[in-house]
């Protein structure tokens, strides 16, 4: 029988994916000391070096890596464990930690999120909103909410496409007022245009019969954020493409029109990466099936 107990694993994996004791501690809501010394005691009966440390670094021992993805497999399973008893009794709870982007976490998750809370009351959510990238195993994610137009790279995250939104031209109808409705792709090259990137000149249309259009139409602003391009296109400042995800909410409240409908300008994905034994946590999968339901709504 082990000689350690599983709270003592748990601390231990909790410090390494915060990379600190006073990260584990702030998350578990204990002291930084108490998880110092428990993995101090944790190292004693092992008799070995797990975790190198000093005033100005935290980093694994070559044998404190093989047995810290060991423990938390260990700590996943004890947890899959209480999920399930939990699940079966009623409905999922816990607490799931996700990340995303701030465009994403404005524009796809902030809508959907207090449903989440209203469906499962006794579910806690956490999402942490950064631009940066974020190492989900090391950090102690459970879920990435990702959106991208090259596919993601290759790892050894599970990866489940949640939505596809499409990139659709749109204006304010105060602009369309004074310089009047494209009616072809051609068109575009006469109209003011706000770019969603500092560094693009033109835009790739894309028809509904599969026809190709590459048009330059002329910058009169140019933005790498979202929320930006909404703003500045909604005080009629040209014509802008944005996702149907930033978009449609405007549209159906008539503060932007759609630009010759029967155009695209490519589309955006958006995937939820997640640890692959995580995804088995009933509660993680309870998060995932809504976002994909309501993600997936056209």
């Amino acid at each position: 029988m082990s000689s350690f107990n599983l709270n003592d694993l748990s601390l231990f994996v909790h410090a390494v994916e915060g990379g600190s004791f006073t990260a584990a501690g702030r998350r578990l809501g204990v002291p930084k000391s108490t998880v110092s010394k428990r993995v101090a005691e944790l190292e004693a009966k092992l008799d070995v070096r797990l975790i190198q440390r000093t005033s100005r670094s935290f980093s694994l021992t070559d044998l404190g890596r093989d047995f810290f993805e060991h423990a938390r497999a260990a700590v996943i399973e004890a947890e899959m464990a209480e999920s399930i008893v939990r699940s079966r009794l009623g409905e999922p709870s816990g607490t799931v930690r996700i990340t995303a982007s701030v465009p994403t976490s404005q524009f796809t998750l902030a809508g959907h999120l207090p449903d989440l809370a209203i469906r499962y009351p006794k579910l806690k959510v956490l999402l942490h909103v950064t631009d940066r990238f974020v190492d989900i195993v090391q950090e102690g994610f459970d879920i990435a909410v990702r959106s991208h137009q090259l596919p993601p790279a290759d790892s050894s995250l599970v990866q489940r496409k949640l939505a596809e939104h499409e990139f659709l031209l749109v204006a304010a109808p105060s602009y369309v007022d004074r310089h009047g409705v494209p009616q072809r792709p051609e068109d575009l090259a006469a109209h003011a245009a706000v770019m969603p990137s500092l560094t693009e000149t033109a835009w790739r249309l894309l028809s509904a019969a599969g026809d190709d259009k590459l048009v330059k139409p002329a910058p009169v602003m140019a933005a790498d954020e979202p929320f930006v391009l909404l703003k500045a296109a909604a005080a009629g400042m040209g014509i802008t493409i944005l996702p149907t995800s930033v978009c449609r909410e405007a549209i159906e409240q008539g503060r932007l029109l759609r630009i010759l409908p029967e155009w695209t300008a490519g589309n955006i994905t958006t995937t939820a990466l997640l640890p692959h034994r995580r995804g088995q946590l009933p509660s993680v999968r309870a998060v995932l099936d809504f976002l994909s339901e309501r993600l997936g709504q056209p």
